[in-house]
């Protein structure tokens, strides 16, 4: 059974390309440190055109269960390389927007 954390956010507008470069650096420190992001399954980027937050950006991270989530998020809590590079983040996102859910697939 999948699982999927889904982050849904909207980056400030003065800060648009700092946030394309970060999420380069993100995807570049993910290859370069797989141990850290062994359990992921996948990962996608989405930008939302229409509808719900227009310009919003969703995260979809995939797991293989509820362990290899919490076992990813203990493992990137314990990085300093992986938190310099969330503490961005979270400089960039309008904070009122950012919502995060984790869903199971159902067959």
């Amino acid at each position: 059974m999948s699982v999927f954390v889904v982050e849904t956010y909207v980056v400030k507008p003065e800060k648009q390309g700092e946030y394309q470069t970060l999420m380069q650096r993100l995807l570049e420190y993910k290859k370069q440190n797989p141990q850290l992001f062994r359990e992921v399954k996948s990962f996608r980027l989405f930008h939302q055109m229409f509808g719900g937050l227009a310009g919003a950006y969703i995260e979809m991270w995939e797991f293989e269960s509820m362990a290899d989530l919490e076992k990813c998020w203990m493992k990137e809590l314990k990085d300093d390389g992986f938190m310099k590079l969330h503490r961005e983040f979270t400089l960039f996102v309008e904070p009122t927007t950012f919502s995060m859910n984790v869903w199971t697939s159902v067959k």
